[in-house]
């Protein structure tokens, strides 16, 4: 709101004691008023906040401040925040506040925990047998001996806006079966593809390269296939990673040709690097409902498509198409203001699982294990495994991720490094034959673990995970309980419950990680990774925190938040300003903040009059 100059002053207006136990305000002129105390403020207070103050009527001079209008303005500051809260947010954060408790984080003085012992002091009635520093122990090593062997993170959140800029999707397919000479078998090709890859640069060469996994994709069970009379249309998507580490999804819509008899299925499939799985499933009704009158439809349609641009976040794009019959016919793609879920449906998690294999399978995910889903159907694979991977908000998965393996691929779940795979449970026989490492095998049409390493409900501090399933077990009668707000309409859904539940829960472990950011002369960040770790209350998140540091996902966070110029933004980001308003003052710094803010602001007003 003001430049770096509007915060010096010559003569300013209130100076601050360095000791926390002194609130008093001071200034040269105000001697009469050495005996007023400001009342503590509870709460630290945000840039938002401080918008709210300008809307005020605050004194014009500073020495009509008194201790009724700082009242005053603490009572409206938090009623305002209590308002921007949903309801069912707050909910939420009242079970993880009974499970965890009040303390939180330790005295947040950075020189203190330097200088701390380096043995941990336990704050809580926590128990600490051998057995349990002793998995701890080995967690620890397993898993620095494991990313030791994996490829090291990749920042690509640029190249990923910049591919945004450029066109809708990559390249179009259609995949039919062919059947294999002088055999009862058939093999997925590509049949048709758009645009057609002519030009021998190096990257079509790689596009090439590309194609030819696509049919394994959409066809993961080729072997499986005989022709048939009926077939319900079944909608999945897959994910190519590059040994760039960029991704490509693909969108698929495996549907039976029109026609008469027995016939073999056939997948429309589009690639691209954009995760939007309900604006591509909308462009595969579209060709779903073509390909029912004539394949010709379809290729016309699908070129007016990549002419369009991708829509902003919240926009809509308009594409003129023609249907013989309808005539001239216009459909409308949206794209979401937030696009994190877009693609994601926990209802299929819900189907599949019990709350507790769900946090089983969640905690494994976080320690980066080697993880596989069984099922019948492909699109409960997609479904189940895209799912499992957007619980992760804010980080992301760094490693393998195949939804639908191709039974031709199972060799890849011999692989040392972390992974998540699914595969279709026809390849379950061949699966029990090969030499596994550790991993968790899930199947999902049973909601048992085919193989597991035991020690799955201790990966996860006690309280918090205690929470984490209260949460989830009361999902509906947390969804239908009343709101009276319209931000509680956007999360007063499933998909808006699961993800704020899980938020809660990275906002609870590593939710004051921007404390603990410092910034050096040249304008560079840093992470104080053991202060940042040792600030918190809590030894069995303490303990969680020394394992999950050491993953790629975590590390992935931290370098994305040290390299970026600006703040980052998202739920997570809210989340987290929400949480750190909420903690006690345990030093004079939240106070300092806001005292310096509003001084700032009523020197501005004072001027401006």
């Amino acid at each position: 709101m003001w430049s770096p100059q509007d915060r010096k002053y010559n003569n300013p207006p209130t100076q601050l004691s360095l000791k926390p136990s002194s609130q008093s305000l001071r200034s040269g002129n105000w001697s009469e008023r050495k005996s007023h105390r400001l009342p503590r403020l509870p709460k630290r207070h945000s840039h938002d906040d401080m918008l709210l103050l300008a809307q005020l009527s605050l004194p014009s001079s500073p020495s009509s401040l008194n201790e009724d209008s700082l009242s005053t303005t603490s009572e409206l500051l938090s009623s305002r925040r209590a308002r921007r809260i949903p309801k069912l947010v707050q909910r939420i954060n009242s079970i993880y506040n009974a499970k965890r408790g009040k303390k939180r984080l330790k005295k947040l003085s950075m020189s203190s925990i330097e200088t701390a012992s380096l043995r941990d002091e336990n704050s809580e009635s926590e128990s600490d047998s051998d057995d349990r520093f002793k998995a701890h122990t080995q967690r620890l090593v397993h898993i620095q001996s494991m990313l030791k062997r994996a490829p090291s993170y990749r920042t690509l959140e640029l190249e990923l806006l910049e591919w945004q800029e450029r066109e809708l999707f990559e390249y179009f397919v259609v995949v039919s079966l062919k059947k294999k000479p002088s055999r009862n078998t058939y093999l997925p090709e590509v049949s048709y593809q758009f645009p057609k890859l002519d030009r021998p640069t190096k990257q079509m060469r790689e596009a090439e390269e590309r194609l030819k996994a696509i049919p394994q994709f959409c066809f993961p069970d080729a072997k499986d296939w005989l022709p048939v009379s009926e077939y319900s249309s079944e909608t999945f998507s897959f994910m190519l990673t590059g040994e760039d580490g960029s991704r490509r999804f693909g969108y698929c819509r495996r549907l039976l040709p029109s026609g008469k008899g027995p016939r073999l299925p056939e997948v429309y499939c589009v690639i691209s690097r954009l995760g939007c799985f309900g604006l591509f499933s909308k462009v595969l009704d579209e060709v779903e409902r073509r390909r029912g009158i004539s394949a010709a439809l379809v290729y016309p349609f699908m070129r007016s498509l990549m002419e369009s641009p991708f829509p902003a976040p919240g926009k809509t794009i308009k594409v003129k198409t023609f249907l013989p019959g309808a005539g001239n016919e216009v459909l409308e793609l949206r794209r979401p203001m937030d696009s994190r879920l877009e693609h994601v449906d926990f209802e299929c998690l819900f189907t599949c699982l019990s709350v507790r294999q769900l946090i089983r399978i969640f905690a494994s995910l976080l320690l980066e294990r080697r993880v596989i889903f069984v099922a019948d159907k492909l699109s409960t694979l997609s479904s189940c495994s895209h799912a499992v991977v957007a619980l992760l908000y804010p980080f992301s998965w760094q490693h393998t991720f195949i939804p639908v393996l191709p039974a031709s691929m199972i060799d890849i779940v011999c692989c040392p490094t972390p992974f998540l795979v699914g595969l279709l449970s026809s390849s379950l026989p061949k699966l029990k034959e090969l030499p596994v490492e550790e991993a968790l095998m899930v199947n999902l049409g049973s909601d048992r673990f085919i193989r597991q390493m035991d020690d799955e409900d201790t990966l996860l501090p006690r309280k918090l995970q205690a929470a984490l399933e209260q949460a989830l077990e009361r999902k509906n009668e947390l969804i239908s309980q009343d709101s009276d707000s319209d931000s509680d309409d956007e999360c007063n859904t499933l998909n808006g419950l699961v993800s704020e539940v899980f938020i809660r829960f990275f906002v609870e472990t590593v939710g004051h990680y921007s404390l603990f950011l410092t910034q050096s002369e040249k304008g560079e960040r840093a992470f104080q990774r053991e202060a940042f770790r040792k600030s918190v209350a809590s030894k069995s998140i303490r303990r969680f925190l020394e394992v999950f540091m050491e993953s790629q996902m975590f590390a992935g966070f931290i370098q994305d938040r040290e390299l970026r110029k600006c703040r980052a933004k998202g739920l997570f980001e809210q989340r987290v300003e929400q949480y750190l308003e909420e903690l006690p003052d345990t030093e004079q710094s939240g106070m300092n903040k806001f005292l310096r803010g509003l001084g700032n602001k009523m020197k501005f007003l004072h001027k401006k009059n």
